[in-house]
């Protein structure tokens, strides 16, 4: 369904509206505030009406001044209530927005990996902060705007005709005319916003990817390829907006003419029936206010409108992020603090992505048995594609498996918490992670349990306590955006670190050092070997000569497990593993 035909569905109202109720007092006082500026708006042309009928035509200088101050008097409190209103409605906007925004990146935590792969990292961006920005709008710009306009207009039309119907009715004549247009340039305009939304999702998603991807546009001299494909969406972005421009181009001034019209009306039959006597010239500058007062609502009608439909559009698109259940389920008690690390996998089937009913799934690991005591090293080798990542995605629940138990000390690992479970395994990438901040940041990861002691004892462990006194401000040095400032190497080191911190039941080390150069390879192994010792560890690797100690060894092939046994055991079957060890030694 259109943007359009939704956007003003009660229901998806109705969910906007139940974030305003922990600050319900608060709107229902900027309500208060914009019913009270709707009704002292029409009081001062009545004043000016007055003090030119009743003082300044009679001469009476000493009233002209009295009605003077009250005039400027209204006209400050005016002001104030103005300012209080405007920046109410603001503030009501960005609570609103705060807690929607905290409440869906909330949600978006708990994902499925499964729903990152499929979903551009730019649409998420978009999701979370402008969308959300346009039901920030809903409130600053919109639901109470319309509202002190319509209130505007129904008490400017009712004192209008109450003072001087022939006056009122000269006044409003083009007004179905300006009714006509505002519809017109509100279906025009809304069409335009929806397109302008769109293409900033697109432009979102592209700009994200190729940034991420730099490296490999620069590496393929794809510059230009892809700079026609931005260049292409960034078209129809300016395009979007250019439709907007010209609508507002066309209809502001249209509503001046109209207006102008009105006032050429007045002036023409008032000034007559002013000199005939049956109207005031004091009634005549009263209604010259109203004109004024009467289409300056009705042109900012269509503009709210399309605010407010624009808003709600970015709610149904929130709330649709918000309705997705991708969340893996977090329904387990238990707690990970004595966990031993026992793993057993019993008839384990994998696949990652979610087949149709119609079809089978494409398999990643099929009918895998292994335990792995506590306290020992397993490694796993194979091609890639064989499933040895996808075994640990499994292990911490980052997937979820089809078919198959994973236990964990004997208890399946859907029953313990998920983020205990998690605590208790850590993993170090070969593609290492690293946020802006401090060095020290990125290792605790802001754990304030975590001493400074603890962490540089860890970085004297691995080997890397030397190279980070070395940086500018040590632990504390900014790494910058994915730690920018460090080699490939270092990252790698700084990760190591990070596993060892947190003292895991389990370690899990994938691909850790194939990024790496062979000293820093060495002092991996050497902290490898000392944070393993009575920890079990999994170790997947390419490099067969950094599993050779491993206590057992597991050969995957196309999802299964072929071979496994001990490093001179399986040399000596002169099967796969033996095939592995001669394409890299050799």
């Amino acid at each position: 369904m259109s943007g359009q035909a939704r956007a003003f569905d009660r229901r998806l109202f109705a969910r906007v509206m139940a974030f305003v109720r922990p600050h319900r007092t608060l709107f229902w006082a900027t309500f208060g505030l914009t019913v009270l500026l709707s009704a002292l708006g029409v009081v001062r042309p009545l004043l000016m009406g007055d003090m030119i009928d009743g003082y300044a035509l009679t001469g009476d200088g000493a009233g002209l001044l009295r009605m003077t101050i009250i005039v400027l008097g209204l006209l400050v409190l005016e002001t104030l209530l103005s300012f209080h209103q405007a920046f109410w409605t603001s503030w009501l906007g960005q609570a609103v927005s705060f807690q929607l925004r905290t409440r869906l990146f909330d949600h978006v935590l708990g994902f499925k990996l499964r729903f990152f792969d499929r979903t551009p990292i730019g649409t998420m961006v978009t999701r979370v902060i402008s969308d959300i920005e346009t039901i920030e709008d809903i409130f600053s710009q919109g639901l109470l705007s319309i509202l002190g306009d319509l209130l505007k207009l129904v008490v400017v039309v009712v004192v209008m005709f109450a003072v001087n119907w022939k006056l009122a009715l000269l006044s409003m004549a083009p007004v179905p005319l300006l009714l006509w247009g505002t519809n017109i340039f509100k279906n025009s305009i809304q069409r335009s916003f929806e397109d302008v939304r769109t293409y900033v999702a697109r432009l979102n998603a592209f700009v994200q990817e190729h940034i991420q991807g730099m490296a490999i546009v620069q590496a393929f001299g794809r510059e230009a390829q892809e700079m026609r494909k931005f260049q292409a969406i960034n078209r129809e972005h300016r395009a979007a907006h250019i439709r907007s421009v010209l609508a507002y181009s066309i209809f502001f001034p249209f509503v001046e003419i109209l207006s102008a019209l009105s006032l050429a009306f007045l002036v023409w039959w008032g000034v007559k029936d002013a000199l005939a006597g049956t109207a005031s010239f004091g009634d005549i500058v009263a209604y010259i206010l109203f004109i004024n007062m009467l289409y300056r609502p009705i042109r900012q009608l269509a503009d709210r409108f399309n605010v407010l439909q624009m808003g709600m559009v970015g709610s149904e698109r929130v709330f649709k992020l918000l309705d997705t259940e991708a969340t893996i389920p977090d329904t387990g008690t238990r707690e990970s603090s004595a966990v031993r690390g026992h793993i057993q996998v019993k008839e384990l089937w994998f696949a990652y992505g979610e087949p149709k009913p119609d079809e089978a799934p494409e398999w990643v690991l099929q009918g895998i048995d292994l335990d792995i005591p506590a306290g020992t090293t397993v490694a796993l080798v194979g091609a890639t594609g064989s499933g040895k990542s996808s075994m640990i995605n499994v292990l911490s629940r980052a997937y979820e498996h089809q078919r198959g138990r994973v236990l964990l000390d004997g208890v399946p690992v859907e029953e313990y918490r998920l983020g205990a479970l998690r605590r208790c395994i850590s993993v170090v990438l070969q593609d290492v992670f690293l946020f802006s901040g401090t060095v020290h940041d990125n290792i605790t990861l802001h754990d304030p349990s975590i001493t400074r002691a603890q962490v540089e004892a860890a970085a004297r462990e691995v080997g890397a306590h030397a190279f980070i006194e070395r940086l500018p401000r040590g632990y504390d040095t900014d790494v910058r955006e994915r730690g920018g400032i460090l080699s490939t190497g270092q990252r790698q080191l700084l990760a190591f670190i990070r596993a060892m911190v947190h003292r895991p039941a389990v370690l899990v080390l994938d691909e850790a050092t194939s990024s790496v150069d062979s000293a820093s390879e060495q002092l991996i192994q050497e902290a490898t070997e000392r944070i393993t010792k009575g920890r079990t560890s999994i170790v997947i690797a390419h490099r067969l000569s950094t599993v050779q100690n491993a206590d057992r060894i597991v050969v995957l092939d196309k999802g299964r497990i072929i071979e496994q046994g001990g490093h001179q055991e399986l040399l000596a079957l002169n099967g796969a593993y033996r095939r592995l060890y001669d394409l890299q030694f050799r």
